[in-house]
């Protein structure tokens, strides 16, 4: 049986990011650190305690936030996955549209945003390293 591809990390869209950070560190102890313009103002969410390659818990993933723009003001999770290129080119036979051109995001790997065919916005990454035992 083939590898199934995992939920490795959940991206959340926010108005305010000073409000959203303090809102989930208040709520849940959430730990966040905010990062500059050129990462797009992303603020990483840690859910539960982490190593260098992410959750130490099996089954616990972190996060992220992002400014709201159009087609990305909803929820979306990130997938796990081997190679890229490859899953783009089988999110696309499966019906899905692939949003834009991979990026690389340093010291994490390389992503890319779709769309799947209920239009529900997801992302796709291939980690530096290979494949985790537990997500980001």
């Amino acid at each position: 049986m083939a590898r199934m591809n995992a939920v490795v990390h959940f991206e959340l869209p926010y108005d305010d990011r000073s409000r959203m950070a303090a809102f989930y560190t208040k709520a849940f102890g959430w730990q966040t650190t905010m990062l500059g313009e050129e990462m797009g103002n992303y603020v990483l969410a840690a859910t539960a305690p982490s190593g260098e390659m992410g959750p130490i818990d099996p089954g616990a993933i972190n996060g992220g936030f992002h400014p709201k723009m159009p087609n990305a003001d909803a929820p979306s999770v990130v997938i796990e996955v081997d190679e890229v290129e490859a899953a783009m080119e089988a999110v696309a036979a499966a019906g899905g549209i692939i949003l834009g051109e991979p990026m690389d995001i340093p010291g994490v790997g390389r992503y890319v945003p779709f769309t799947d065919t209920e239009g529900n916005r997801l992302s796709m990454l291939q980690p530096l390293g290979g494949p985790r035992e537990c997500g980001n």
